[in-house]
């Protein structure tokens, strides 16, 4: 859990706030307990709320218009995927001295799914790309773009830097060669299509080893489905990303694009939270090592470990 400052501009959000907030906007549910959420969360707080609600405040204004989007389109989308997401249950003011809209979600159980620790790999490797296949087939009218909708080339200046900044900690040679390949998927023809765009384990829930829901849709949006992508390496073993590939489809251009989005994307959080939040630090440091491991054995179909290149 991290409770600490990660960003210059973070407010600073606690027990008695939320109890405040709560009391003042939504009085009917003053006399509920409060308290923080274990959680290792870089964009927003969370308090549980009673036992069946859970607050969720935006700790920066970057993260504050993800509020509106989430309210508008998770009710929709919930009915068309196939494990549950949050659903608000009330909409917060500012107020209090707290500058942003802020949200009451029902609480869903669950854990994340442990790092290199994962019960049901292949039975949770065919979960989530259900998941991804079902978010991909809604109806995108009306979507806007997701927090990683840029071609993935519009990254390269800012991946090559967290490349050479990390040259102590990543085989920047193996880093640059996984990076380039990416670079080389060939590009999605067609439209863009709703993507979670960050199916990383913090955002994921499961029971008895199988998906049971995706929380955290503030990157939602419009974008290339190879971004989704980045759950092969963010979540599942060697092992099973063969039966993830498999049940989306991915080609050998997507798969190339995905992992260049994973390791662009754990290179950027390693960066930003080495020194600020040791869980995300360490769980990027773990996606850099697969992404390179996968990368210097071929990737390829049909080998021992059911890799693609």
């Amino acid at each position: 859990m991290h409770t600490g400052t990660m960003h210059a501009e973070e407010f600073d959000i606690d027990v008695p706030l939320v109890r405040r907030l709560i009391a003042a906007q939504f009085p009917q549910w003053a006399g509920l307990p409060v308290t923080l959420v274990d959680s290792a969360g870089t964009s927003n707080a969370m308090y549980r709320l009673g036992a069946d609600m859970v607050v969720r405040l935006p700790r920066i204004a970057g993260a504050a218009s993800d509020v509106e989007k989430e309210h508008r389109w998770l009710p929709w989308l919930a009915p068309q995927l196939p494990v549950a997401v949050p659903l608000p249950l009330g909409k917060g003011m500012p107020a209090e001295g707290y500058p942003w809209h802020w949200s009451v979600y029902c609480w869903i159980e669950g854990v994340n799914p442990a790092v290199g620790r994962i019960a049901e790999p292949g039975l949770l490797a065919q979960d989530l790309a259900e998941f991804c296949a079902a978010l991909h087939r809604i109806d995108p009218a009306d979507g806007s773009p997701s927090f990683r909708s840029e071609p993935l080339a519009t990254r390269d200046a800012s991946t090559r830097g967290a490349i050479a900044e990390l040259h102590e900690i990543v085989d920047t040679d193996a880093a640059t060669a996984v990076w380039e390949a990416g670079l080389q998927g060939s590009v999605r023809p067609g439209p863009k299509v709703w993507i979670h765009s960050d199916l990383q384990p913090g955002n994921l829930l499961v029971v008895e080893g199988r998906l049971s829901a995706v929380i955290d849709f503030g990157c939602l949006g419009l974008g290339d489905p190879a971004v989704d992508l980045i759950a092969a390496w963010y979540v599942l073993p060697a092992e099973a990303r063969g039966v993830f590939r498999a049940a989306l489809g991915a080609d050998d251009g997507a798969w190339a694009r995905g992992r260049g989005w994973a390791l662009s994307t754990a290179l950027s959080e390693l960066r930003y939270y080495r020194d600020t939040n040791p869980v995300m630090a360490a769980i990027a440091r773990h996606v850099i090592h697969e992404v390179l491991t996968e990368h210097g054995r071929g990737g390829r179909r049909g080998d021992g470990d059911t890799h693609a290149g």
